[in-house]
């Protein structure tokens, strides 16, 4: 590539990371717990569903 200097790129890099909002702890923290209630949630429904369709599979088409 012509013209690409790396430690230009590293320093431009840099500067853009200064202007970011990081997230205080606090918000990192509530968003995670929501995450992973949400994950929990659509996980127990997926194995839900999984469990009653396998059931049902079992029950009326394999062993009839």
């Amino acid at each position: 590539m012509r013209g690409f200097r790396p430690g230009k790129f590293i320093n431009e890099v840099v500067s853009e990371l200064r202007k970011s909002v990081w997230p205080t702890r606090d918000e990192v923290v509530r968003l995670t717990w929501v995450v992973l209630v949400i994950a929990s949630i659509v996980g127990g429904i997926l194995g839900f569903l999984d469990f009653s369709y396998s059931r049902t599979f079992t029950r009326y088409i394999v062993l009839p």
